[in-house]
């Protein structure tokens, strides 16, 4: 065999399994022939974004894509009314976010988010995304995601108290607010206004209080690109929902995420408290838009989503720590042991 026919051999499966990966994320958005899709990526990721665009157009949807490099130099910082209207006159139905991450730009994101649940649209946020995630994550079986996802909703909607504990030295508690809502991300997006993270597969809400450990070895926001998985993990310690240390034999990464963190009013606050669904991830592969779909435990510390959770605070950052091999214990009842459900 040729070396050009060996070559052509090993693409196949990749181009295949990147497309099944792009048709899911249509299928999660329940794209159709009457839908306009509005596609923002950038330069880094526009080839998933035109896998992406060519699975809409195959059900024959509209489709426009932009670059965020159009609006300005990257990082974005702020999410401005030349944005606002081009989204607005493209008139969507559906909208991706599929880029890179750079560090300061969640500062654009967070305001983009509410803005097109104002708009009706259903939104895939695919922050982060690569071609080992459309090959792994984005190829799941959906329904089966759909199915977990509901049945760990049903157990968490009610929680008061639950207790996070791993092997490698995680013992974190957490109690929540009664009104506060625990939102299930089970990658069906068909309504309008309804978003999620893609690939898919979580529950979450904004914790009233979080104490103890957390021994991590994945970080979200531009951390993930950046270390990807940790090679010395990161222990934060939390005291009232707040972090009061945070430490790591690589002092320097230590203390990149304190000064972070604590950079702005509530960054250091637990924002979201999060279990991971998609019961098909075995392994980390350091980006946080997989991971922190694994089945565990991942915290965020800053903003809480409150336009979704009904928090009743606010913080400009917001970055997730993963542990792993989690065992989770709900108002007494172990729905997870050493990182595998119970259910």
């Amino acid at each position: 065999m040729s070396i050009e026919q060996q070559q052509t051999n090993t693409q196949a499966p990749l181009d295949a399994r990147l497309q099944r990966g792009a048709e899911n994320a249509v299928k999660c958005m329940g794209i159709g022939e009457t839908d306009r899709v509005f596609i923002i990526t950038d330069e880094a990721r526009q080839g998933i974004a035109d896998r992406i665009a060519q699975a809409a157009r195959a059900r024959h949807a509209q489709v426009e894509t932009v670059l965020l490099e159009q609006f300005g130099s990257r990082p974005l910082t702020v999410f401005t009314d030349e944005f606002r209207q081009t989204i607005q006159q493209a008139q969507p139905t559906v909208t991706f976010y599929i880029a890179t991450a750079q560090p300061g730009e969640i500062s654009f994101r967070i305001p983009l988010l509410p803005f097109l649940q104002q708009l009706g649209v259903r939104h895939g946020h695919m922050i982060g995304i690569d071609e080992q995630l459309m090959m792994d994550g984005m190829c799941a079986d959906y329904d089966e995601v759909f199915a977990m996802t509901n049945k760990v909703y049903a157990i968490v909607r009610e929680a008061k108290h639950i207790r996070v504990t791993s092997p490698k030295g995680t013992d974190v508690s957490a109690t929540f607010h009664p009104e506060w809502k625990w939102i299930p991300c089970h990658g069906r997006y068909t309504t309008s206004g309804a978003w999620g993270n893609l690939p898919e597969g979580e529950v979450f809400t904004a914790p009233a209080s979080v104490d103890g450990v957390l021994v991590c070895e994945v970080l979200g926001d531009f951390f993930s690109e950046k270390y990807g998985v940790l090679e010395q993990p990161l222990t934060i310690k939390v005291e009232n929902g707040y972090i009061t240390e945070i430490s790591s034999v690589n002092n320097a990464l230590a203390q990149e995420v304190h000064d972070y963190l604590f950079s702005t009013p509530n960054g250091n606050r637990a924002g979201e408290f999060a279990i991971g669904t998609l019961t098909s991830l075995k392994r980390l592969v350091g980006n946080l838009l997989q991971d922190e779909k694994m089945p565990g435990l991942h915290v965020a510390f800053g903003n809480p989503y409150p336009e979704f959770t009904g928090a009743d605070w606010d913080a400009k950052v917001h970055v997730d720590v993963i542990p792993t091999q989690c065992t989770i214990e709900i108002d007494g009842r172990i729905i997870m042991r050493d990182g595998v459900f119970t259910l």
